[in-house]
Formats: structure tokens, C-alpha cells, sequence
């Protein structure tokens, strides 16, 4: 968690970051979001609000473990709001915060400029 405490100052602007330091707590924001799952959950959430198995369907390939992961550190991060109903079954919904919707304007251009240029493997 001590991570998480760091990379929110850098989020709020308290901490001035510095991504070529390896000790800056932005480093590890920037780990956090650029992981593969971070991305990708991040943009299957640009869609609008998901619970965990719709996250599951859009992110084809993650584990259960690596999902709740992924979804931990992100909400830790202040880039994702988890929403517990206390109802039974047990619901929760997954949503981006401010934070999350601007850094995902951001990552939607790569992930499309990913889509365009990929040849399949070939040079």
C-alpha cells in the first residue's frame, strides 16, 4: 500500500514526477497503468460502469487473481471507484473516476494506434 500512498501524491500533484527516476512514485503509477491488464481494464471500463464478470468478458485471457489484482491497485491508485450494494447476492460495480476517464482519453488513441499497425507478427 505504501506504493499507493506515494503514486497519490504524484495523482494529485503534490509530488512533482519524474518517470526517468526509479525511485520516483510516479514510476510506479506509470508500471500500474502502462501493465498489460492495467490497460486493458482501464479501457474495457471507458465503456461505462461494468461488474466483475463483464470486466472478465471484455479482458479475454486474465486470471481471476490477476483481475482482482489489477483492480485493487488501479482503485488504489484513484483511477477506479469500486461500488459495494450490500444485497444478495453480493453486487459490485466498477466504474473510472475523474482521474481514470482523462488518462483513458489518453490511452484510446494508442490502443488504436496498436490496432491499426499490428501485422500479425510480420515486418
Amino acid at each position: 500500500m505504501r506504493e499507493s500512498i506515494q503514486v497519490e501524491g504524484v495523482l494529485r500533484g503534490n509530488q512533482p514526477g519524474d518517470v526517468f527516476d526509479p525511485n520516483c512514485p510516479s514510476r510506479v503509477l506509470l508500471d500500474h497503468v502502462t501493465s498489460r491488464w492495467g490497460v486493458l481494464v482501464l479501457v474495457a471500463l471507458s465503456n461505462g460502469t461494468m461488474r466483475w464478470g463483464e470486466i472478465r468478458r471484455w479482458v479475454k485471457g486474465v486470471t481471476e487473481k490477476m483481475l482482482a489484482q489489477t483492480l485493487r491497485t488501479l482503485e488504489a491508485d484513484g483511477l477506479v471507484a469500486r461500488e459495494a450494494y450490500p444485497v444478495v447476492p453480493p453486487r459490485v460495480d466498477y466504474s473510472l473516476t475523474g482521474r481514470g476517464r482523462e488518462l483513458t482519453a489518453l490511452l484510446l488513441p494508442l490502443v488504436d494506434w496498436v490496432t491499426a499497425n499490428t501485422t500479425g507478427g510480420k515486418s
